[in-house]
């Protein structure tokens, strides 16, 4: 490969990358419906013809921002196998999850939004790939529990309990912050967050 074509392709990944960054602000901010392309283009500080050059319109745009938040996610899980110990998954995955809520809670919104509102762009992924996706996590939890591992829980509700209880952290952020009477949230606030989950989710599964 040519060094103009690796050239060329990085410099397309950086392009993308900026306007997914500022697509990510303008959908949290307005809404799929509310959002613009001009608005995306101006926080991009990037020609409103450029994003066309890599996105077809603004549903696509959001698609990818949206995909891009999944693929993310279901990285945190890919250690899920029975090759691992439920302690050391839980923990790492709450750990994890609970980063993005620290580091990313903006894809958090836009997620919750998106679902909150019937899920239009993603019913597809949630009705096919999703489903493939958590049987295989489903089968791994429900072994554990078969091998006497985990006190016998229904997976999906663990899976469930996980996924809002570290998401609050960032879609409830404002009414979190009131409580803990705080401006905002702090390395050791959120490292006592992962701590707390923690003793608590894995204590629910008889893990000690």
């Amino acid at each position: 490969m040519s060094k103009e074509k690796v050239n060329e392709g990085t410099i397309r990944q950086k392009n993308k990358a900026i306007i997914l960054e500022a697509a990510k602000k303008e959908f949290v901010t307005h809404g799929f419906k509310g959002a613009s392309i001009k608005r995306i283009a101006e926080r991009a500080n990037i020609a409103r013809a450029n994003i066309h050059y890599y996105f077809a319109d603004k549903t696509d745009l959001y698609q990818q921002l949206l995909s891009n938040i999944i693929a993310v996610w279901n990285t945190d899980y890919d250690t899920l196998t029975l090759d691992n110990e439920p302690k050391q998954v839980l923990s790492a995955y709450i750990r994890a999850k609970v980063m993005h809520a620290k580091s990313d809670p903006d894809a958090s919104r836009i997620f919750a939004s998106e679902l909150i509102h019937g899920a239009p762009v993603l019913k597809d992924y949630l009705n096919n790939d999703f489903k493939v996706w958590i049987d295989t996590k489903i089968k791994v939890i429900e072994t554990w529990v078969e091998q006497d591992l985990i006190d016998p829980i229904n997976p999906y509700h663990l899976l469930f309990l996980i996924w809002s209880s570290t998401q609050h952290y960032a879609d409830f952020n404002v009414q979190v912050v009131a409580a803990l009477d705080k401006n905002e949230m702090n390395d050791d606030d959120f490292e006592a967050v992962v701590a707390s989950l923690t003793q608590i989710i894995l204590k629910g599964c008889g893990i000690r």
